[in-house]
């Protein structure tokens, strides 16, 4: 029988319709319904009948809040009683919550939860395997998802889910016409790739979704310090949320042709690596002067979003852990949403702000391009004195779409340095659960 998880908002404990022991027991203990607070309930042999659960006030309850309960008890089956509010909110919230990473240890118990009545189970199962799948890919360290395994991976989730997959490798890349995704990736043991696949009614609008897959970044020849490079095995984290995302597409029969792209490089050192001032030519005709090596991700992408835009999709979305600007001017749970179309950005807003996914809309502010001016190139890949980095970021990936095209880029951090509601601490999800909803809403299904 699982145990009872009775929620309980601040300040209504008398509401929750606990006997008078219980009652008692949470006075003594102070227990308020403060947010993320837990308290077990003892029963008359000294065992434990259930636990109370802390909602917290309602203006600043986040949906979610059920995934500190999971994060807090021992491995166990619970149900929820009280007033734990919508329910499929509230069990989705304790399944993430439950997340954890066991690759490398031995793997622990989790709680699970008996689905309280109205949930719906498969918009849950979705949402929550579509998050692991991206925790656990930047979670992985390099040495185990280099180019090689990643490419591997992604090849298994596109046959799993019945896409057609393509990959071109090495210097094929050059055949292909991809220069720059070949010239970040070839300093590497383990050559550059571009992984390809189609799932979907050919009929149906076209939708393309572009990750950025740096499996390992150095920073190339203008090298990271130690401190800066320590967690670049999460400069993958586009690719892994992009890939979560196209779960959550694919399982909800979404009424779309869908196309994934995911260019695979290691940022590595070596006597073939590029360098600061070279001169690339890109898949789009533009020639790119290299400001920075250690500024990769937007030339992979630039790459692979020209050859998206070829076939004139309805919608192009990518998402990549951009620039360290984003994070100085949002921190690392608020992902700078950079769209062409406003009345979508609304919607991916307002359907992140309801499942806790938030994202915050920032400008493609056209004065800014005169920042990526080059004297000897069609432009710079960064912009001259650093101020602006996450909008002139977006405004060179900007310049290998066309302008008619609706587009969509979410400069993303892909990690969680201390846990919040249905986030552990470590690699996370960002951005799908909004961009679902909204795709959703724009699409239906089939």
């Amino acid at each position: 029988m699982p145990l009872p998880v009775i929620c309980v908002p601040e300040g209504e404990i008398a509401a929750a319709g606990l006997s008078q022991a219980h009652e008692g027991w949470a006075k003594a203990n102070e227990f308020t319904g403060k947010a993320g607070k837990l308290l077990a309930l003892p029963g008359a042999e000294g065992e434990i009948e259930g636990y109370l659960f802390g909602l917290g006030a309602p203006a600043d309850r986040s949906p979610l809040i059920l995934g500190l309960a999971a994060a807090a008890l021992p491995a166990g089956s619970y149900r929820l009683e009280g007033a734990f509010g919508d329910p499929t909110l509230a069990a989705l919230g304790f399944r993430l919550g439950a997340y954890g990473y066991d690759r490398y240890v031995k793997a622990k118990e989790r709680p699970t939860l008996e689905l309280p009545e109205g949930a719906d189970a498969a918009e849950i199962g979705r949402l929550v395997r579509s998050a692991f799948i991206a925790r656990d890919f930047v979670n992985t360290p390099a040495n185990d998802l280099g180019p090689e395994a990643f490419e591997r991976a992604i090849v298994d989730f596109a046959r799993e889910h019945g896409a057609e997959v393509n990959v071109i490798r090495g210097d094929d890349l050059l055949a292909e016409n991809f220069p720059m995704i070949h010239a970040v990736g070839r300093a590497s043991a383990q050559a550059p790739r571009l992984v390809d696949f189609s799932w979907g009614d050919p009929a149906h609008p076209k939708l393309t979704l572009v990750g950025k897959g740096v499996t390992f970044d150095t920073g190339g020849l203008n090298i990271k310090p130690g401190n800066s490079m320590a967690l670049m095995k999460k400069d993958m984290g586009g690719a892994a949320n992009i890939l979560g995302l196209a779960n959550a597409v694919i399982d909800a029969g979404l009424k779309v042709r869908l196309r994934v792209l995911i260019p695979v490089v290691e940022n590595a050192i070596s006597g073939s690596a590029f360098r600061p001032g070279d001169i690339l030519p890109s898949r789009k005709g533009l020639t790119v002067e290299i400001g920075n090596t250690d500024a990769e991700g937007r030339l992979i992408l630039a790459d692979a979003l020209a050859l998206a835009d070829e076939e004139n999709p309805d919608l192009i979305i990518d998402m990549a852990t951009l620039t360290g600007a984003a994070r100085v001017a949002l921190g690392p749970d608020l992902p700078p949403l950079y769209a062409r179309d406003e009345a979508f950005a609304r919607s991916v807003l307002e359907h992140g702000a309801a499942v806790d996914d938030p994202l915050w809309a920032m400008p493609l502010w056209p004065g800014y391009d005169r920042l990526l001016a080059s004297k000897i190139a069609d432009v710079n890949h960064i912009s001259l004195g650093g101020q602006a980095g996450s909008i002139t970021a977006a405004l060179f990936l900007n310049r290998f779409i066309k302008k008619k095209t609706d587009w969509v880029h979410l400069d993303i951090f892909a990690w969680a340095p201390e846990p919040r509601p249905g986030r552990p601490f470590g690699g996370t999800d960002q951005g799908i659960r909004a961009l679902y909803g909204a795709l959703k809403a724009r699409y239906g299904t089939i």
